[in-house]
């Protein structure tokens, strides 16, 4: 895996790295970090797995970092111009996010002008705000989703994430950990890695 910095258009400063497949890819997935006041960044342990475990498998990941704290409407925009900015440069775009991040992931993706071909959130937070709510844009997702939980998290509320997933008939992948999945890195990669392969 070679990486390249990316400097995402947009009026917010948002940088990244852009994490290379082997060979040629015509797939990208954009990454998307915790909580940017809880030291979330774009270098976060479950990103750089899933990021190497989709290079690995031949599809390009850009690890985005966002730009000033805006409570999560800045941070929903600097997602959406990544994804325009892969969507520009690749055949199909995915999105990634851990906590904070899946939360945007589901927003971004419910919401962007661009098509989004799968959406992978582990441990999303299900809400922002009363409008930055990512159960309810679950409803709004038009591709393939999967929401990956920890069953002891005790810091979002997963149970109002997954019982909506399921009665979407959304994906849903559960690890007996908590909300950091210490120890489980590899296995958070590998399910949100052959999920995103498979779909894109």
């Amino acid at each position: 895996m070679t990486a390249d910095t990316v400097l995402v258009p947009g009026g917010r400063d948002v940088r990244a790295n852009l994490d290379e497949a082997p060979a040629d890819a015509d797939a990208c997935v954009v990454a998307c970090p915790p909580h940017p006041q809880h030291r979330g960044h774009r270098g976060d342990k479950r990103l750089v797995a899933v990021a190497d475990a989709l290079t690995a498998g031949g599809v390009d990941c850009l690890r985005i970092d966002y730009g000033d704290w805006d409570e999560g409407y800045g941070e929903r925009e600097d997602v959406r111009n990544a994804v325009r900015w892969a969507a520009d440069r690749y055949d199909c775009v995915g999105v990634f996010g851990f906590s904070f991040g899946g939360c945007l992931a589901i927003l971004a993706a419910a919401s962007v002008d661009v098509p989004v071909g799968a959406v992978s959130a582990l441990a999303p937070a299900d809400r922002l705000a009363a409008d930055l709510d990512a159960v309810a844009a679950l409803d709004e997702v038009d591709c393939p989703v999967q929401i990956c939980y920890g069953e002891r998290d005790d810091v979002v509320d997963w149970e109002r994430m997954v019982e909506r997933a399921e009665e979407l008939g959304v994906e849903t992948v559960r690890f007996g950990a908590d909300h950091f999945f210490v120890g489980q890195h590899g296995k958070v990669a590998d399910a949100a890695s052959e999920f995103l392969l498979r779909e894109l």
